[in-house]
C-alpha cells in the first residue's frame, strides 16, 4: 500500500490531548494525514505504516461482562463464572485468588468441576448497550484477561499446584484436556465477540510465563502443552481479520519462538527482557514493544534529545522489521523525543528524506 503522502508542518497541530493509560501523562492528538488507528492496522497488517507509531495509538477495551464473568472484578471483587472467588488487593490495585485453598486439588478433578458458562445465555444486546465505546480513532483491542491456559489454570489451583501439574504424568493428559476445552471455549468466545463488537481491531490475551530471571517452565513443556492451544485460537481470532497481541509477564526472552509458533503478532515484554535483542533476532517474525536507550531529560538537551529520536527510527523501523514503543518505555518518553520520532518517521516513510 502507498505511504507517499509529503510530510506537512501542520500535521503537528495539537488538535486534542487523550487521557494517558492506568494514569500515565495524556497524549496529544496531532492532525495527522491518516488516523491513528490507520496507522496501527497498516503496522500489523502490511508491516508498514505511515508514521513510528506513537503511545496510545492502540488501546486495551473489554465488554462488560467480560470483567465480572471471566476477568478479576473490581474494587468490590467478584465471584467468576467457574465460581472462582477474587480478591481485592488495594497495594497492588488488583485482584487475586486467595491462595491455600484451591479449587482444584488435581488436575484430574476438571471434568468433574470445572463448568464452561452457556455463551448463549448472556444477554448480549443489554451487554452491548451498557459499553462505553471506544474512540475509534484508535485501534481498540479487546484484553482477554486471565487468558485460558497457565493463567487460567494458576486461578483453579494456585501457582505451585500448576506448576507441578505440567511436569506430573498423572496429570498431564488431563491438563491437555483442560486446555483443550478451554481453548474451544475461548473460539466460541471470540464468535460471539466479533458478532456483537465488530468494531474492534485485534485482541490481547494474557498468559504470564516467568519470573524475574527466567521462564516458569521448559521450551518443551512450552511446545507441548501451550502452543498448539495458543496456535488454534491465534488462528481462529486472524481468519477474523484481527490482530493478536501477547501480555506476558517475566523474563520470558527463551521463550520467544514458542510465542511466534503460537501465532502472536505482538509483544510487549516487561524490562527485565532485552528488547534491542529481541528486535535484532526476531523483529521480522514479530512486532515487539521497544524500550528506547534511557537518559536523564534534565540533563539532555532537546537537541540531543531529537538525535536519539532519530537514531531510534534508524534502528527500530527497518523495511519488514517494524516495532512499536513498549508501554515501559520510562521517562524518555518526552514531548521533543515523540515529536521528533513522529515527523522524522514520517519523512522517512513518506519519502521525503
Amino acid at each position: 500500500m502507498n505511504r507517499k503522502i509529503p510530510f506537512s508542518e501542520e500535521e503537528l497541530r495539537v488538535v486534542e490531548v487523550r487521557p494517558g493509560f492506568m494514569g500515565r501523562p495524556g497524549n496529544p492528538i496531532m492532525n495527522t494525514p491518516v488516523t491513528p488507528k490507520e496507522n496501527i492496522t497498516a503496522l500489523f497488517w502490511d508491516r508498514e505504516s505511515y508514521w513510528y507509531p506513537l503511545p496510545g495509538e492502540s488501546g486495551y477495551w473489554a465488554a462488560p461482562f467480560y470483567n465480572d464473568m471471566l476477568g478479576r472484578g473490581g474494587p468490590a471483587g467478584t465471584t467468576d463464572a467457574f465460581g472462582i472467588v477474587w480478591e481485592w488487593v488495594e497495594s497492588a490495585r488488583g485482584s487475586i485468588v486467595h491462595p491455600g485453598d484451591p479449587f482444584l486439588a488435581n488436575a484430574n478433578e476438571w471434568p468433574d468441576k470445572i463448568h464452561f458458562p452457556n455463551l448463549d445465555e448472556i444477554d448480549w444486546k443489554a451487554d452491548v448497550e451498557k459499553s462505553q465505546m471506544p474512540d475509534l480513532r484508535f485501534s481498540p483491542q479487546m484484553s482477554l484477561i486471565n487468558g485460558f491456559w497457565f493463567e487460567r489454570l494458576i486461578s483453579f489451583m494456585d501457582f505451585a499446584p500448576a506448576a507441578t501439574a505440567l511436569v506430573d504424568e498423572d496429570q498431564q493428559d488431563a491438563v491437555k484436556s483442560l486446555f483443550r476445552a478451554t481453548t474451544d471455549f475461548a473460539c466460541d468466545l471470540v464468535d460471539h465477540i466479533v458478532h456483537y463488537y465488530p468494531f474492534l481491531d485485534g485482541f490481547n490475551i494474557h498468559d504470564d510465563w516467568g519470573a524475574q530471571k527466567n521462564p516458569f517452565f521448559s521450551m518443551d513443556i512450552a511446545y507441548e502443552f501451550f502452543v498448539p492451544y495458543m496456535r488454534d485460537l491465534t488462528d481462529h481470532m486472524h481468519s477474523y481479520g484481527k490482530y493478536v497481541t501477547l501480555h506476558s509477564c517475566g523474563n520470558n526472552e527463551k521463550r520467544v519462538q514458542a510465542f511466534i509458533d503460537g501465532g502472536f503478532d505482538q509483544w510487549d515484554p516487561q524490562p527485565m527482557n532485552d528488547t534491542h535483542a529481541l528486535y535484532e533476532e526476531f523483529g521480522d517474525k514479530m512486532i515487539f514493544g521497544i524500550i528506547p536507550d534511557q537518559f536523564d531529560p534534565e540533563k539532555t538537551s532537546v537537541q540531543e534529545q531529537r538525535e536519539r529520536a532519530r537514531a531510534y527510527v534508524d534502528k527500530f523501523y527497518k523495511p519488514g522489521k517494524v516495532s512499536m514503543f513498549n508501554l515501559y518505555a520510562g521517562p524518555v518518553m518526552t514531548d521533543a523525543f515523540k515529536e521528533e520520532v513522529y515527523v522524522y518517521s514520517r519523512k522517512k516513510y513518506g519519502g521525503t528524506l
